[in-house]
């Protein structure tokens, strides 16, 4: 026997019953988008490794994204986030566009990140953004969004939290304790690692970067204080208006988030569980200027992404997720013979005519065999159609639930079925 070939290392294979909870995830995310007015759209998995060296940041472009040069001799990235396509899209198209513009979209994406609990190097991921406001009511309605998502799908503010800081008021704090404007891009990625790195590799960290001694030990005073909010009307404005809305239980203000990529301006967030074992559900916030940097004119935007790795191990550790089957069919017709092939077909064809989710055994096995499938499957209703069955003009419903078994007529088998599954299978 051949050795099977195994998957790439880092990707993910969705057996129907992983796809199962992605297509939950899926019309969670739907509704929650459309509820606050925002459209799909999808963009190329493909795009040029200069799009992402524009803005996305060194570690991203340079150790995380997927590189290759074409056939042609272009340099292609495997998208590893959709920020910067979202921008050039706007960009190219920005005339016949109606701002302001909400947009999602849920898809593929890759990041050469080594494999572990919560992170993939192939991995699902929600966006959700809008463009053409800069005003802090677009700030909150997309942080909202997110809240909304987690609410939705079960979770609660005492399980999961979104803390907020901004990018304006850290560029301000920084330069108090003396870190010029050169160094300020250091000290974000500086902070974004203060919770991922012991503080002696930290602090080793911070002076390969280019900062004293003196100047990290206030960074991490900064960082303690968690009244400091108060001081900007950017996030006090925030935070009311989330009172509005009412999601502000689900906001936080946190001083260590201040996000990994360069091109947040404004007021940004990240979703965590309340007991720090996973990593960061979501994140986002303000982009002020990443569609002129794609050569574009000057759109304001906010946004996040949630990847599905980890919201699929909170969801599972909080018990939020449904006993979700990954069989759809509501109804298998059975297969007693080569006499039996026309009338189990027709009478398949004429309940899905009637929007019904009908199987039909592809073999002539023994009925115990078929009923046996059925039952794995979670298939509720068994239509029998043997030789005495089709002599007499009836079929033979069988629950498997319940084990109850009837005849009926033929042509009374559509609204016999459909009061059966309308009693005993609504959800």
């Amino acid at each position: 026997m051949a050795e099977i070939i195994r998957s790439v290392k880092g990707t993910r294979d969705f057996y129907p019953d992983q796809m199962a909870f992605r297509t939950w995830l899926y019309n969670h995310l739907r509704l929650v988008a459309e509820r606050y007015g925002y459209q799909e759209w999808e963009a190329p998995i493909l795009e040029t490794l200069e799009l992402y060296a524009a803005k996305s940041g060194d570690e991203l472009v340079k150790e995380q994204a997927f590189v290759f040069e074409d056939r042609g001799g272009s340099l292609v990235a495997l998208r590893p986030e959709l920020t910067p396509s979202l921008a050039r899209m706007v960009a190219q198209h920005r005339q016949q566009l109606n701002l302001p513009l909400r947009w999602w979209s849920f898809g593929p994406f890759w990041r050469y990140e080594r494999p572990q609990k919560g992170r993939a190097r192939e991995f699902f991921q929600w966006n959700v953004d809008l463009l053409g406001s800069t005003s802090l009511n677009a700030d909150a309605e997309v942080a909202s969004v997110a809240a909304s998502l987690l609410s939705s799908i079960g979770l609660t503010p005492d399980e999961v939290v979104i803390r907020v800081n901004s990018r304006q008021f850290m560029e301000l704090r920084v330069a108090e304790i003396g870190i010029t404007k050169d160094f300020q891009p250091a000290a974000f990625r500086l902070i974004d690692r203060v919770d991922k790195l012991a503080q002696s590799k930290w602090l080793d960290y911070g002076q390969r970067l280019g900062l004293s001694y003196s100047q990290l030990t206030a960074l991490i005073e900064m960082l303690d204080d968690t009244d400091q909010w108060r001081d900007s009307e950017e996030l006090c404005e925030f935070f009311q208006i989330t009172e509005y809305m009412g999601t502000k239980e689900w906001f936080e203000f946190d001083p260590r988030i201040v996000r990994g990529l360069d091109y947040y301006t404004g007021v940004v967030y990240e979703a965590r569980d309340r007991f720090a074992k996973h990593r960061a559900i979501l994140g986002g916030g303000r982009y002020d200027n990443l569609v002129s940097e794609v050569g574009g004119d000057p759109i304001s935007g906010t946004g996040f992404a949630m990847g599905d790795v980890v919201i699929q191990l909170i969801a599972q550790e909080f018990e939020v997720i449904p006993d979700i089957n990954p069989c759809r069919t509501q109804i298998l017709v059975t297969l007693f013979g080569d006499e039996s092939i026309v009338q189990s077909n027709n009478i398949a064809s004429e309940l899905r005519q009637n929007d019904l989710r009908v199987e039909v055994y592809p073999d002539v096995v023994k009925l115990k065999s078929q009923l046996r499938y059925a039952d794995r499957q979670g298939i509720p209703i068994v239509i029998v159609l043997g030789p005495d069955e089709i002599e007499s003009g009836e079929v033979s419903i069988k629950q498997l639930a319940t084990g109850e078994q009837s005849n009926i007529a033929l042509a009374s088998l559509i609204p016999t079925v459909r009061k059966i599954l309308e009693t005993e299978y609504s959800p």
